[in-house]
C-alpha cells in the first residue's frame, strides 16, 4: 500500500477514540468518508493492513493525498455524523444510496390551516414530509382516507390572522360543496383545524387507536348533550377509521412501534428492506438499493441504512427487529434478532421483500438486453407466485354494487398474457341480499367454474380475487365445493398496498412496484374492475329508463341488458336500425321492439 511522509505524520498523530474520517485527493476533493470506533487503527489498516489489500482499496488509498477527522462521542454519534457528510458530499468511492426523489411522500406543509398533499419533491421549508412510500396507490388511499374524515382547505392562499380578519378572501367551490369548512373567512377556528392536522400525523403515522378513542371521547361527549347529529358525525368517522385499520396487514397486535430491517447483497449491490409495525400492522414498506464502491460487509451497510431511513422518518421506535446484532451503533434502542415467533415472521417477510427486490432487478436487466417477451413474464409469474406450470391462461374477478343495489360482477380472461375480450363475462348476482362482498365472490366463482365444468370448457391455471384475505377465502370455498381446490392456483390482491394473498397464508407478498408480474396482475385487476363497473351504470341506468320496455311481451331483463350494453341508452335503442337490433336480441325479438317503438311514437 502506498505511504507517504505527510499521511504518515497525520496517522501518527490520530486519536484513538471514535470519530469520522476523510480522504482527500491532490485536488482537495473530498473521495471517501467513514467512521471509526477508533480512528488511529481504522485510518492506519488502510495503509498497513492486508485485510484491505483489494483492487478497489488500493485504487482509493493511491490517491490520497490528506485526510481529515472529526471526533465524536460514540459509535451512533460517528455513524449519524458519516451518513450526514456522504449525503451531502456524495464522494466517488462511498456507498451510493438510490436516491428517493422519484418515491411519492405526503407533505402537511408549514403555513397557518396547513394544506396536505401528495409530493415527490421536497423543500426545506419547515414542512413535514412522511415516506417515502414505494407505492403512489397508498398515498391515494391514506389520502381519500383523510379527506373523508376532515374537510381541509386545497387553496394555496396565505391564511394569516390579519388577512382574515379585514375579510380579504372569499370561499370557493369547495366550501359550497362541503369539502372545506372555510377557514379563509373565519368560520373554523385555526385551534381546530390544527387538532385535525394532529390527528392526521397519527393516522399517517398509524397510530390509529390514539385517533379512534379522541372520535370515541368526542362521540361519547356530544351524545350526553343530546347533540345526536354530531355524535353520530364521529361515529361515522370511526367506522371509516376501523374499517382503514382492518385492511391493514395485522401480525400481532402486541407488536407496536417497531422497525424491521433485513439485508440481501451481492459484489456490486445490496437491498436492505424496511417495514414499519404499529399496533400490530404492516403501515409502510419500502426497499433501499445500494450501489457498493469498496468491500463494505452488510453489517456496515446495514447500520448505513437504519441511520438514513430513522433520519428520514423521524422514527421515534424504540425497538428494531434485524437478522444481526450490530454492535454500539444503536445503543438507545432495543436491537432485536429472532429465531422464532411473530417477530422472526416479520423478519423472514422483510428478507422476502429484500429478496425479491433483487431478483426484480436482476430481470430488469436481462430483460433490458433480451428484450420484452411474453413468455418471459409469464416464467415470472410462475415464478414469483409458486405455479406449477405455465399461467398461459388467467381470469380474474372483481365485485361491483352502489350501496347494496343492482350487485355485479365480472370475469375477465386474460391468455397469453394478453386480453380475449370475447370471453369476458359479466354476472347478475342473484342468492346475495345486500352488501357481501365475500358471498358475491363465491356465489360468482362458483356459477363460472361449474358452468366450466359442465361444458367441458378448458380451466385458466390461475385465478387471480380482486381483494384480500376474505375474498381469497371465499373463492377457495367454491373450489372445494366443485372439486378444483389444488387443481387451479388462485391468489388474492388487496388494493391497500398491493399485498398478494396465497391460500393458507396470512402473510401477504409485496412485490416490488416494478415488478412485471405486479404488473400483470395490475392489469387484469383494472380491467376487471372497468368491465364490472361499466356493466354496473349500464344496469343502473337500464333499471332507471327501460320502464317502458318492462312492457314489452317477448323482451325479457337479458334481452333489455344486451340492448343497454350494446347501445347505451333508450335514446339510442329507439334510433337503432332493425338490423342493428337483431345482431342483439335475434330478428323476431328485434321486429317485435321496433313495432312497439313506433306505436309509441304515433
Amino acid at each position: 500500500m502506498k505511504r507517504n511522509f505527510h499521511i504518515s505524520k497525520l496517522i501518527n498523530s490520530l486519536p484513538e477514540q471514535a470519530g469520522v474520517y476523510q480522504f482527500f485527493d491532490k485536488e482537495g476533493n473530498i473521495i471517501y468518508i467513514g467512521k471509526a470506533k477508533n480512528l488511529k487503527k481504522r485510518v492506519s489498516s488502510y495503509f498497513f493492513n492486508s485485510k484491505y489489500d483489494s483492487y478497489k482499496v488500493k485504487v482509493l488509498v493511491e490517491r490520497i493525498e490528506d485526510l481529515k477527522t472529526i471526533v465524536v462521542d460514540s459509535e451512533s454519534d460517528a455513524l449519524l455524523l458519516e451518513n450526514n457528510l456522504i449525503k451531502k458530499h456524495q464522494p466517488r468511492y462511498n456507498i451510493l444510496l438510490k436516491d428517493d426523489k422519484t418515491f411519492p411522500w405526503i407533505c402537511i406543509k408549514n403555513e397557518p390551516f396547513p394544506r396536505v398533499f401528495a409530493t415527490r419533491t421536497i423543500i426545506n421549508d419547515g414542512s413535514k414530509y412522511y415516506g417515502p412510500f414505494t407505492s403512489a396507490y397508498t398515498v391515494k388511499v391514506l389520502l381519500n382516507l383523510i379527506r373523508q374524515l376532515y374537510q381541509l382547505r386545497t387553496c394555496k392562499l396565505k391564511l394569516v390572522d390579519e388577512a382574515i380578519e379585514k375579510g380579504k378572501f372569499k370561499v370557493c367551490l369547495e366550501y359550497h360543496i362541503g369539502n372545506c369548512r372555510g377557514p379563509c373567512i373565519g368560520l373554523q377556528s385555526r385551534k381546530e383545524y390544527d387538532k385535525n392536522i394532529q390527528q392526521i400525523r397519527d393516522i399517517i403515522k398509524g397510530n390509529l387507536s390514539n385517533v379512534i378513542s379522541y372520535l370515541k371521547r368526542e362521540m361519547e361527549h356530544r351524545s350526553a348533550k343530546f347533540l345526536f347529529e354530531e355524535a353520530n358525525q364521529f361515529k361515522e368517522k370511526i367506522k371509516i377509521l376501523s374499517r382503514y385499520q382492518s385492511k391493514s396487514t395485522i401480525v400481532n397486535s402486541s407488536i407496536n412501534d417497531v422497525e424491521v430491517y433485513s439485508i440481501v447483497s451481492d459484489e456490486k449491490e445490496a437491498f436492505v428492506n424496511f417495514l414499519k409495525v404499529v399496533n400490530g400492522a404492516i403501515i409502510q414498506a419500502h426497499t433501499m438499493e445500494i450501489k457498493k464502491k469498496l468491500d463494505e460487509e452488510d453489517l456496515d451497510l446495514l447500520a448505513f441504512a437504519i441511520a438514513d431511513m430513522r433520519s428520514r422518518i423521524e422514527s421515534q421506535a424504540r425497538e428494531i427487529i434485524v437478522p444481526m446484532k450490530l454492535n454500539n451503533y444503536f445503543p438507545d434502542i432495543k436491537m432485536t434478532v429472532p429465531f422464532r415467533g411473530d417477530k422472526k415472521k416479520l423478519l423472514d417477510l422483510s428478507f422476502r421483500n429484500s429478496k425479491s427486490a433483487k431478483m426484480e432487478k436482476m430481470k430488469r436487466n436481462t430483460s433490458r438486453k433480451a428484450g420484452g417477451s411474453t413468455e418471459r413474464i409469464l416464467k415470472t409469474v410462475q415464478e414469483d407466485f409458486r405455479l406449477r406450470s405455465l399461467p398461459l391462461h388467467i381470469e380474474c374477478f372483481d365485485n361491483s354494487n352502489m350501496q347494496g343495489s343492482e350487485a355485479v360482477a365480472a370475469c375477465v380472461v386474460f391468455k397469453n398474457g394478453k386480453p380475449a375480450k370475447r370471453e369476458y363475462r359479466h354476472y347478475n348476482i342473484s342468492e346475495v341480499k345486500g352488501i357481501d362482498d365475500f358471498a358475491s365472490m363465491k356465489e360468482v366463482v362458483f356459477r363460472r367454474y361449474r358452468r366450466l365444468l359442465d361444458e367441458k370448457q378448458s380451466l385458466p391455471q390461475l385465478i387471480i380475487v380482486d381483494g384480500g384475505k376474505g375474498q381469497l377465502s371465499s373463492a377457495i370455498q367454491s373450489l372445494d365445493q366443485l372439486g378444483l381446490r389444488g387443481k387451479i392456483s388462485i391468489i388474492g390482491i388487496a388494493k391497500r398496498l398491493e399485498e398478494i394473498y396465497f391460500p393458507g397464508d396470512s402473510v401477504p407478498l409485496y412485490l416490488d412496484k416494478n415488478s412485471e408480474s405486479l404488473k400483470l396482475v395490475q392489469n387484469l385487476r383494472n380491467e376487471a374492475h372497468r368491465f364490472g363497473i361499466t356493466f354496473h351504470r349500464l344496469k343502473r341506468s337500464a333499471s332507471m329508463t327501460s320502464s317502458f320496455m318492462d312492457e314489452i311481451p317477448g323482451i325479457g331483463p337479458v334481452s333489455i341488458g344486451k340492448l343497454f350494453v350494446r347501445f347505451k341508452s333508450v335514446d339510442a335503442i329507439r334510433k337503432a336500425s332493425l338490423e342493428d337490433l337483431s345482431k342483439e336480441v335475434g330478428l323476431s325479438r328485434a321486429r317485435i321492439l321496433q313495432a312497439y317503438i313506433q306505436d309509441t311514437e304515433r
